[in-house]
């Protein structure tokens, strides 16, 4: 199975890659047109998302003797992690939502972001033309007070390459990255290709998205204690091919990724980068959107 539509995904996927470098704007109108989807889905969904969201802290009483694991280097102990509490309660909302506006395929991968949907639609053919697909890769982002920056941590997993494939025993090889900061920078290797080729021939570029619920510490303010939701940031990152090829916005824009949070004993495959959300906003407005709750 690994290497039965090699051929054809070989040839298919050069044309198709080659297409989206010489019209990037594709790639940007696609995105932009799935950012206003996911805005949609936040207004319609607002009241049940921040009613999910928060009954996770009137469950307190349920969980409370096996709260989940202290996360970061120093926790101070009077913070939950709350992760599992934004993906539960945004991804299947999301799915809903998906399904009732597009064709949603569940396609498996080993790995890569926390949620994926392949979404297929004649208005996303009518911009793209060559293709009526595309590869929704959706990574949920919840953070307290003390770690709401303008910015996100991405794995290796969560932001594509270059993608080039030179020979068919090769596959797609993204090229190396920097995450280059004022002081520091290190190599970055992202994993995902910028677009796949499914069996049935489809072509599906990747389009990337953070969604970040941020929830307020009533502990903090001498308030009944709970995590609340606050506001959801929605950030689109653009496309491998935007990044590193055409227009190339890494070199465009020094500290659109800058350096990760991961020491120096850390596999350098998996080192992490931060993606800056206000070199994001100076790229398009549209690219960020912050949602009150």
């Amino acid at each position: 199975m690994f290497n039965q539509y090699r051929d054809k995904q070989y040839k298919s996927y050069n044309e198709a890659r080659k297409f989206f470098l010489d019209n990037p704007e594709k790639l940007i109108q696609i995105e932009n047109f799935c950012m206003d989807v996911l805005s949609d889905f936040m207004a319609k969904y607002h009241d049940e998302i921040k009613r999910d969201y928060d009954e996770a802290s009137f469950l307190y009483p349920f969980w409370q003797n096996y709260p989940p694991d202290e996360r970061g280097r120093q926790p101070k102990g009077d913070q939950c992690p709350w992760i599992e509490v934004g993906e539960h309660v945004l991804c299947p909302k999301i799915s809903r939502y998906l399904d009732a506006r597009f064709q949603v395929t569940d396609t498996g991968l080993p790995t890569r972001p926390d949620d994926r949907y392949i979404i297929s639609g004649r208005q996303l053919h009518s911009i793209m033309g060559i293709t009526d697909s595309v590869w929704l890769f959706i990574d949920i982002k919840s953070v307290g007070p003390r770690d709401d920056q303008d910015h996100a941590v991405m794995s290796h997993n969560q932001i594509s390459g270059n993608g080039k494939w030179t020979k068919k025993t090769f596959g797609v090889i993204n090229d190396l990255m920097t995450a280059a900061g004022q002081r520091a920078s290190h190599p970055f290797y992202c994993a995902i290709p910028p677009l796949f080729i499914l069996s049935d021939g489809t072509i599906a570029p990747v389009v990337h998205f953070v969604i970040k619920p941020v929830y307020t510490m009533l502990g903090l303010s001498g308030e009944t204690q709970g995590q609340p939701l606050k506001r959801i940031t929605l950030v689109s990152i653009p496309n491998g091919i935007l990044l590193a090829e055409n227009p190339n916005y890494l070199q465009l824009h020094k500290g659109l990724l800058f350096p990760g949070k991961d020491d120096k004993e850390k596999n350098p495959r998996k080192t992490r980068a931060r993606v800056s959300f206000e070199i994001l906003r100076k790229l398009a407005e549209w690219r960020y959107a912050d949602i009150k709750f």
